[in-house]
Order: structure tokens, then sequence, then C-alpha cells
């Protein structure tokens, strides 16, 4: 399988050169200098590393980073627009979701995804959504809070 050459991140096309079977998150985290998107458990299991992948919440860990190429990608570093923090950031903060902050661009995105899909979600397609998603210091409560708060803005 040929180089990835480029890859569509944050709205912008980048320019990498990386081996096809490297994973996104490296490719975006030792290329791209994106590190908001954690390494975790290496395995897709713990979030960390969650990225969207044409607004779908993916785990970059284990995404080989061929499968990405054509692909609009969005990480943390992409919401924020004009100096704005994207609504669920903002309830983020607003709510104290984060304590050690290593769980939360993965949740974040999550959340983005979720809402782009329902935007008035229920207790359970939260839930749902973040399902998978580990939060090492057990902010559940204000993490779910805070998506809740996103989609009234």
């Amino acid at each position: 399988m040929a180089a990835v050459k480029e890859l569509q991140v944050n709205g912008a096309r980048r320019a990498v050169e990386a081996d096809p079977e490297r994973t996104l998150l490296s490719v975006l985290r030792d290329d791209l200098d994106l590190t908001g998107s954690k390494y975790g458990c290496g395995e897709g299991r713990c979030g960390a590393c969650t990225v969207l992948i044409e607004g779908k919440p993916t785990r970059s860990c284990v995404t080989p980073a061929a499968s990405a190429r054509g692909k609009r990608i969005l990480t943390i570093e992409g919401l924020e627009k004009g100096g704005r923090l994207h609504p669920l950031q903002q309830a983020f903060l607003d709510a104290g979701a984060m304590q050690c902050g290593y769980c939360t661009a993965g949740m974040i995105l999550a959340g983005v995804g979720l809402l782009a899909k329902n935007a008035d979600p229920s207790a359970a397609d939260v839930a749902r959504a973040l399902d998978g998603n580990i939060c090492r210091c057990g902010t559940y409560a204000r993490i779910r809070a805070a998506i809740h708060t996103a989609a009234q803005v």
C-alpha cells in the first residue's frame, strides 16, 4: 500500500509522509503536532484518542492512517473557531468536567459526534455515546451535565 502523503485535518489539507499502517494517532501527534488526542490503552478501549472521521467518533490509536486518507478528520484542536470555544468545550469548563484532562479531548469529541446527530440527547443517548470513554478521575456526572448544557446552546 502506498504511503500516506496527505490528510484532511481540521478543515485543511496537511502534507505528511507516513507508512499507511501507522496509526492515525501517531501521525496526528508525531507528524502534525496535534497532541490533544492522547495515547491511553493503545487498544481502542479507553477513548482518550477519539477523533471524528467524517463526523463519526473513531479511536485513532487503532485506525491505520491509510483508512483516513481522503476523509475529513476533526481533532480537538479544530473545534475552536475564531477564538471562540465550541459550545461543548465551554460547557466542560463551566461544569468543571475536567480534572486531570487526559480524557477530555476524547470525551468532547464523542459528545460533539453525538450532538451533531442528536441535538437533544436523552441520558441514555449520552451514556451510549460515551460508552468506552474512560475518565480515570470519575467526573462522569459533570461530563454528562456538560453535554446536556451544550445541547441547549
